[in-house]
């Protein structure tokens, strides 16, 4: 049958004037780059901010405490994931019905900006240290000011809503007032204190590092074997000494397997030798006593050496001394040891003390010698055990001293005899003289037994990536166990450990992660040797070393910097401002030393969330944690355990009882896509300014909502492609409902009861993802998110309904109950989707927002989750919907085959029989209009097993398909294809649907008719 109406005056008529089709401004090619800066103006313009608190008060209060970055450069791609996924969760929040705030920080202090200074120095040919201290303070100060600046502008780029105007900055006089409180509030109980200690020391930036400031990179060290010879207690010179171990009342018996023996150890930092006071053993492991019995000639371990090692690294430690051949005399004891002889004692006068071997629990036999050489000045475990010992060693009249062997520039001082200024590194961070020349003096007295090289995992400092040391230097710490009175006599361990309890961790793993940080650290190390900085804020007495406790004194330290920042304190005339007249200021040592910034970070909870003046819409919070309902969360990258989140932690801790968040929110690092770190060696970098500049913001966004933030993120080319695809996929159902919501008539609506199954099957999607988003959002899931919207609005919407319903939106008449329910229910659909998607997509949820509901100071991001009717729910309904989706996927690739061969054209121009052996399946098709459903013009249901060469799918079991072709004519309008064509005499080469709709359409046009 012919496909073309028959000759008539009415085939002549433009039906397509007469369809419902989608009528919208919303741009099909989104154009994001310039759109997004408009909408950022509009934002800026109405006072978005604002108008949220302003929606917001009254409501549970959630306050996303942003941790500072750094500002000294333009922000990466992991700036754009942190601060991308923050802004999710507070939109998200706010949506949930939560007063949702968010106020950006900046960290402006500490040894990057002061080192970017001192490079502009150099290049100028002039030396920092004859630059007044507050000039270059002053100096310092803008250069942060201006990367302040360009990052807020950054960060606001990508869609990022909060209090941009009143941002902090641990810089603002204010907040340096209340850091330098912080700092005194911790002197004032005794938790801070100055102490000689081995901390990590950068030589090229020359200051003490955090932990949080080491990052553990490749590194090729020198490794050596070194012998200390045992001094016998049997030696009849030595008789009054006792074991340092094992005090024995009477002269122990000569143990001849000793005579001549050496304890060998084996370190990867031979210029630490000269620091060596001890050698540690473990009582655990099995030690022998072995004689070399053949080896080369020109070896350093010659035949006869008598050496100890544990019994399980004998033959690793002889492969690298390359002795041939070794023999087991007999098991070590400690019982005629007296002590050890130091390596260098042949070499230099200044190593005749005596070295005591230490039980340590820290001692294995997973590598080296089974003995540790413990320099206490040059590692936590050596200075741990050397101090643990201080007293018995003290009462057998051995020094306990803990020698200055290394300066600050890296050099040996003259505490290390024979080696008086060779370096460790030099000024560039390479490796210097000092392990040379250390292992040449060790041969020249005949106790190197080996030596070698390690490539291995060495502290570097994340600044200036160059390789730290351990030196014992003196510095102001915060005691981490020690009771407290006003924490209830205990310690600041003990606190933090079960504030970490009280904590939620997103993921959950995060807390382990921590209490194992927090239950091993050592002492916090608060001091800097540098200029720009919070100063420590104490003053000593110069003759009893005690720390000044006078409350006057610190409220006039603190109001000084409120008013003039911390300059105050480096002017000439400073202690005696502060401590005059209650004091005599000759009697006192103001301290110099600068604040480690991690301190001013962890502060900021003081001035941010506290301070009534300073932010008097945060100030006050009642926390969770102590009982009350507002919610505080931090949320950072995962190396911030060791960051921020600890800093915050422990400041908080000690000086209120308590964390100062409820919830701690971590995430990965960015790679690219073959997960490997970005470098700009490497030419990977994926910089967001290019992403916003080519795709838009919105892309980033929807790379950062949709992925797996608990692990390591990756990013590339083709990966932000493929978000854009995403993207465009869920920016085409946005369009489509606008432009079919240009024929919706306001208040037209369906009664619920009355409305088509598939509507109400819509309606039921549209509660039960209700449900599930919320909880989605109110756990942080922003990943489940995505995947619930995006499989919503391309599967259950684009490719089914939206599909299943064209026809009757574009062509039923007006008065249709299903034309009208549908718009009904794609109104509520679109106000759902939007609203659920404005977190994620900011930029282009607000566009469609406008374009449906446009007004001067309307905004997607004043509106909180709608609420959703209960009947709307119906489980039973959808249960029989997914067996008639199951029928129609079938149907569905019959067809596909069939345009693929060109049988057919659009599937209108099919009517297939359906065969359904499957009872349940069956029953479902019963009262339902399946031709409709299919997109066909006709369909016939067969109950059987249907011809053996119909089409069937293996995971679709009973359904097999007939395709056929429809027969009738085609409606000129609608495309149908059926003999019902013509039966309205007024409109001939229509259906009578059509016609209807015609008619409907004339009445409400005549003049277009």
């Amino acid at each position: 049958m012919s496909d073309q109406p028959d000759a008539a005056p009415a085939a002549a008529r433009d039906y397509s004037k007469t369809l419902f089709l989608p009528k919208t401004e919303f741009p099909m090619r989104a154009g994001l780059p310039a759109r997004e800066r408009l909408l950022l103006e509009r934002w800026a313009q109405i006072g978005l901010y604002e108008r949220i608190r302003e929606a917001a008060k009254g409501r549970p209060r959630f306050v996303l405490h942003d941790g500072p970055p750094y500002a000294n450069g333009n922000i990466h791609i992991g700036h754009a994931l942190n601060k991308i996924l923050k802004d999710v969760i507070v939109r998200s929040q706010g949506a949930l019905g939560n007063d949702a705030d968010y106020v950006p920080g900046w960290d402006c202090h500490g040894l990057p900006i002061e080192w970017k200074i001192e490079e502009q120095y150099r290049a100028k040919g002039k030396n920092k240290d004859e630059v007044p201290v507050l000039e270059f303070r002053q100096q310092c100060r803008a250069f942060a000011a201006d990367w302040l600046n360009v990052q807020r502008d950054e960060f606001k780029r990508l869609g990022v809503t909060g209090d941009w105007d009143r941002p902090y900055s641990t810089m603002a006089y204010p907040a340096e007032g209340r850091i330098a409180a912080e700092l005194m509030k911790f002197a004032a109980s005794g938790q801070l204190y100055r102490g000689s200690k081995p901390v990590m020391w950068s030589v090229v930036e020359k200051t003490a590092l955090a932990e949080a400031e080491v990052e553990y990179e490749e590194h090729v060290s020198d490794t050596v074997f070194v012998a200390f010879p045992v001094v016998r207690k049997s030696d009849s010179r030595l008789a009054p000494f006792m074991s340092i171990d094992t005090p024995a009342k009477v002269a122990p018996s000569p143990d001849p397997l000793l005579k001549g023996a050496s304890v060998v150890i084996w370190t990867t930092t031979p210029w630490t030798i000269p620091g060596n006071r001890a050698v540690a053993y473990s009582k655990k492991i099995s030690y022998g006593v072995y004689e070399v019995t053949a080896a080369p000639e020109e070896n350093w371990a010659k035949v006869g050496s008598t050496y100890v090692l544990a019994d399980s690294l004998a033959e690793t430690v002889f492969k690298a001394a390359k002795v041939e051949s070794f023999e087991r005399l007999g098991s070590f004891s400690l019982d005629d040891v007296a002590w050890l002889e130091h390596p260098l004692h042949d070499f230099d006068s200044g190593y005749g003390f005596p070295v005591p071997m230490l039980d340590g629990e820290h001692v294995t036999d997973e590598a080296g010698t089974g003995f540790v050489h413990t320099a206490p000045g040059h590692g936590r475990e050596d200075f741990e055990v050397w101090m643990a010992n201080g007293r018995r060693l003290s009462e057998r009249g051995i020094e306990t001293r803990i020698p200055y062997t290394v300066d600050a520039d890296g050099a040996l001082t003259k505490e290390a005899p024979g080696f008086t200024g060779k370096r460790v590194f030099n000024d560039k961070g390479d490796k210097g003289d000092a392990n040379k020349a250390v292992i040449e003096a060790l041969r020249v007295a005949k106790t190197l037994v080996a030596k070698g090289v390690l490539r291995h995992q060495y502290p570097h400092s994340w600044r200036s990536k160059k390789p730290v040391i351990f030196r014992n230097t003196p510095q102001w710490f915060i005691a981490m166990d020690r009771p407290v009175d006003s924490l209830g006599n205990r310690t600041l361990r003990e606190t933090a450990l079960h504030a970490i309890e009280q904590t939620q961790w997103v993921p959950p793993q995060g807390k382990n992660r921590i209490n194992g940080m927090v239950s091993g650290r050592p002492d916090w190390v608060v001091s800097r040797q540098r200029a720009w900085g919070v100063p420590i804020t104490v003053f000593v007495h110069r003759d009893t070393g005690e720390v000044l406790r006078d409350e006057a004194v610190n409220a006039r330290i603190s109001e000084a910097f409120a008013a003039e920042g911390a300059d105050a304190w480096f002017r000439d005339d400073a202690t005696a401002r502060f401590l005059a007249p209650e004091h005599d200021p000759a009697q006192y040592e103001k301290v110099t030393d600068v604040l480690d910034v991690w301190f001013d970070s962890g502060s900021t909870h003081a001035f941010v969330l506290d301070d009534p003046q300073a932010f008097p819409g945060l100030a006050g919070i009642r926390r969770a944690v102590d009982g009350g309902s507002d919610r505080v969360m931090y949320l950072e990258g995962s190396d911030q355990h060791r960051g921020w989140f600890q800093s915050s932690l422990l400041e908080s801790c000690g000086t209120r009882g308590h964390a100062p968040y409820d919830v701690v929110l971590t995430h990965g690092f960015v790679l690219d896509p073959k997960g490997e770190k970005m470098s700009k060696s490497k030419g990977n970098v994926v910089a967001p300014q290019t992403v916003i500049k080519e795709s838009g913001a919105d892309i980033l966004r929807l790379w950062v909502a949709a992925s797996d933030y608990s692990d390591d993120l990756r990013i590339g080319p083709e990966i932000v492609k493929t978000f854009a695809e995403t993207y465009r996929k869920l920016r085409n159902s946005l369009r489509w409902m606008l432009g079919s919501l240009a024929h919706r008539v306001p208040g037209d609506d369906v009664p619920f009861q009355k409305m088509p199954e598939l509507e109400r099957l819509i309606l039921h999607r549209l509660a039960q993802l209700d449900g599930e988003i919320r909880e989605a959002y109110a756990t942080y899931d922003t990943k489940r998110i995505v995947a619930l919207l995006n499989g919503f609005m391309t599967g259950d919407l684009s490719a089914f309904y939206f599909d299943v319903r064209k026809d009757a939106l574009y062509c039923d008449p007006i008065s249709s109950v299903t034309r009208r329910a549908a718009l009904q229910v794609i109104d509520e659909a679109f106000r759902r989707v939007t609203i659920w998607l404005a977190p994620v997509l900011a930029f282009t949820a607000e566009e469609a927002w406008l374009d449906r509901t446009p007004s001067e100071a309307g905004s997607v991001h004043l509106q909180t989750l709608p609420e959703t009717p209960a009947d709307w729910r119906d489980d039973a309904l959808a249960a029989r919907w997914q067996k008639i989706r199951r029928v129609r996927r079938v149907v569905t690739g019959a067809l596909e085959i069939e345009r693929a061969a060109k049988r057919i054209g659009a599937s209108l121009e099919a009517a297939p029989v359906v065969y359904v052996s499957d009872p349940d399946l069956l029953g479902a098709l019963d009262g339902v209009d399946f031709a409709e459903v299919c997109i066909t013009s006709a369909i016939t249901i067969r109950d059987g097993e249907g011809p053996a060469d119909a089409f069937r799918l293996d995971e679709v079991k009973g359904v097999a398909v007939v395709p056929e072709r429809a027969e009738g004519r085609k409606c000129a309008r609608s495309w149908r294809v059926t003999e019902t064509v013509g039966d309205d005499a007024d409109y001939p080469d229509v259906t009578p649907r059509d016609a209807q709709a015609l008619r409907e359409w004339d009445a409400a046009n005549p003049a277009a008719a």
